[in-house]
């Protein structure tokens, strides 16, 4: 679970490969269809991941310049972006993406060095931009999963699923308004623990599996809870 921004941009490379494969099966009417996303179709859930490249290419420029560079230009912006993009047809949709997707690679191949350590605002708060591109490829896959077609939480790289399920369930070890349980991992003796575990229902999975669950993507339906009962109901993903 490398954690170098240089090493994962192959990764973002590959999932972004597997999300052009997969536009290249939708057909317009396809792309009217509701995603996973509430109010969203399938086409605002491609205009986002086209303008959140671009977004996160604010980003980096802020690191290697200095200059504050906002990822949006406001909440509102981003939102009218995303909206005005989202009824295009499919071959401007696979268009944007491809450029979007290189406009990020050539953002982060001019990244020098000591850039990666600057700090960046991004809408989850501070961040370091050595994670900008963690950030992206966590966007790439989870919206991949959000379309609502072919690619499930299972086709996510085991490396991608164990790391977001470790973010996750750090972000929630310092919620108070996460439930308490222990979650193991199939195959593997480490636990994360998030809460008080003294009473706490032990669910198992696969990696991918409960990192979708956590994140809302998931029923859960292929995790097993010790003492047998129901899953604990994890709050809102942020």
């Amino acid at each position: 679970m490398t954690s170098d921004p240089l090493r994962l941009t192959g990764e973002v490379d590959d999932a972004t490969a597997r999300l052009l494969r997969t536009t290249a099966d939708l057909e317009e009417t396809s792309l009217t269809a509701a995603s996973l996303l509430p109010g969203w179709t399938r086409g605002h859930v491609l205009s986002h991941l086209a303008r959140n490249a671009d977004g996160f290419v604010n980003l980096l420029t802020a690191a290697r310049t200095g200059d504050p560079i906002p990822m949006y230009a406001s909440p509102a912006a981003r939102s009218a972006d995303i909206e005005a993009g989202a009824a295009r047809p499919p071959a401007a949709h696979r268009d944007d993406l491809r450029r979007s997707a290189d406009r990020f690679a050539e953002a982060v191949a001019a990244m020098p060095a000591e850039a990666w350590g600057a700090t960046v605002t991004t809408r989850r708060g501070p961040w370091s931009a050595a994670n900008l591109v963690w950030g992206r490829l966590r966007e790439v896959e989870v919206h991949h999963v959000d379309l609502a077609v072919d690619y499930q939480p299972a086709d996510w790289p085991e490396a991608f699923g164990h790391r977001l399920l470790r973010e996750v369930a750090t972000g929630l070890a310092g919620r108070p308004d996460a439930p308490p349980m222990v979650l193991r991992c199939d195959g593997r003796e480490h636990e994360l623990v998030v809460g008080d575990r003294t009473a706490a229902p032990t669910v198992s999975g696969a990696a991918p599996h409960l990192a979708a669950w956590l994140i809302g993507r998931s029923p859960g339906t292929r995790l097993t809870v010790t003492p047998d009962g129901p899953l604990p109901t994890p709050p809102e993903w942020i």
